[in-house]
């Protein structure tokens, strides 16, 4: 089992705080990279934050807000939706109860077999990372509903993801069968598709690689926020 460590960074005023195995580092060293390449565009125009989870009573409580005539459910207060590279958002002025979300980013590794070849063993059958990711996907849709945009990137790796691997289209099928390594963030034919961005490969992604991408995600939710909401409801307080 990963030993967890605590990580605690000041970047740009935001304080990162995740309990990170070893597998998430690199996506949690791309996210600081995210938050300083923030803080130089947008400057105090904004405030960020990070949260390590989102728990299930405050996504219902802001999906009963948006939609008062449909029923949510859920059953422990201490359930949550821990992506591994948490949840990085925008403060609203005081009084705005809601989460704005700029970037929400998992990294998973999947197979093994690979390595199983190099020792002359056996293929096993594939793993479940993918099942495991597609809860959090679900989630997360549930609680951007009431945005155009879905900021979630997930990067995965593995010898699960050679072309030849019928794994591919799990992710294609939860990407609800939008293109692999393209990033969307804005939803489509009015709001139906709200895919999220599924990087996959079978080598692993660097944290240069990953913070391209991410950034290009939480620059253009910034602007979206601002464009929906106005610049006004997320500039700092003097």
């Amino acid at each position: 089992m990963a030993r967890k460590h605590q990580l605690r960074e000041q970047r740009a005023g935001t304080v990162i705080n995740v309990t990170s195995k070893k597998q998430e580092s690199d996506i949690i060293r791309a996210l600081e990279q995210v938050v300083e390449i923030l803080d130089r565009k947008f400057g105090k125009r904004i405030s960020l934050a990070h949260e390590r989870q989102w728990h299930l009573k405050d996504i219902v409580a802001e999906l009963r807000r948006s939609y008062p005539d449909t029923e949510f459910h859920y059953h422990f207060d201490s359930s949550s939706i821990r992506p591994d590279g948490g949840i990085l958002h925008i403060r609203a002025r005081a009084g705005d109860k809601f989460m704005y979300p700029v970037l929400i980013a998992e990294v998973k590794n999947q197979g093994t077999n690979d390595l199983r070849a190099e020792e002359g063993l056996p293929k096993q059958a594939r793993g479940n990372a993918i099942e495991r990711l597609g809860k959090n996907v679900i989630g997360l849709r549930a609680a951007l509903m009431r945005e155009s945009i879905f900021p979630f990137v997930c990067f995965g790796y593995g010898c699960d993801f050679e072309t030849d691997s019928s794994i591919l289209d799990r992710v294609s099928t939860m990407a609800m069968f939008g293109q692999l390594n393209k990033t969307y963030l804005h939803s489509e034919q009015g709001g139906k598709f709200n895919r999220g961005s599924f990087y996959f490969r079978p080598k692993q992604w660097s944290v240069d690689e990953m913070v391209r991408v991410m950034a290009d995600v939480a620059e253009r939710a910034v602007l979206y926020y601002f464009s929906k909401y106005r610049e006004k409801q997320f500039q700092k307080s003097s």
